[in-house]
């Protein structure tokens, strides 16, 4: 882990946080790998992105917040919500590889995306000054300042951005 420039922590939407979790995160912390996080999955019966997200929190102490916001989990996993531009990324074809950017959200998850959002920015604003004063003002953030704030979180591990999908799917 000394000459990594950074890594993924892969997690499980079903089992969350394992003990080998525990013990991937304490060598990063050791050697101060930046890392993200992917949960993955959320095909699989049980799926939950969001207890993960909260054993992240919880068990590993770990400032993280979703980027992203599944459409349908277990097997109606469809694809997902980009929080920062909020365009809607679905997984089309046989085994989902080929994708279809929409620049809207879909109406039954805008108040999920927004709460997410708006979890995301309270998180960031917590590490990032240029975040904290934007959100205290009650400006709109710019998706750039946004991009920039959590690049520059991350390479300081102060915040970990949680991305989620299906690796066997899409």
């Amino acid at each position: 882990l000394r000459v990594l420039d950074g890594a993924v922590l892969v997690l499980c939407g079903v089992s969350g946080v394992q003990s080998q979790s525990v013990t991937v995160d304490r060598q990063m912390k050791r050697y101060n790998v930046p890392r993200i996080a992917f949960i993955n999955k959320l095909d699989r019966m049980g799926a939950n992105p969001w207890k993960v997200i909260g054993d992240l929190r919880d068990v590993l102490k770990l400032n993280a917040a979703p980027m992203q916001v599944p459409i349908g989990l277990e097997g109606d996993h469809k694809g997902i919500v980009d929080l920062v531009t909020k365009q809607t990324i679905t997984f089309e074809g046989d085994f989902g590889d080929e994708l279809v950017v929409k620049d809207s959200v879909p109406e039954d998850l805008e108040d999920l995306v927004e709460e997410k959002h708006m979890e995301m920015i309270e998180c960031l604003a917590d590490v990032d000054d240029e975040v904290a004063e934007l959100f205290l003002e009650g400006e709109d953030i710019p998706v750039d300042t946004l991009k920039g704030a959590v690049r520059r979180a991350t390479i300081a591990r102060d915040f970990v951005p949680v991305f989620m999908g299906s690796a066997f799917k899409n």
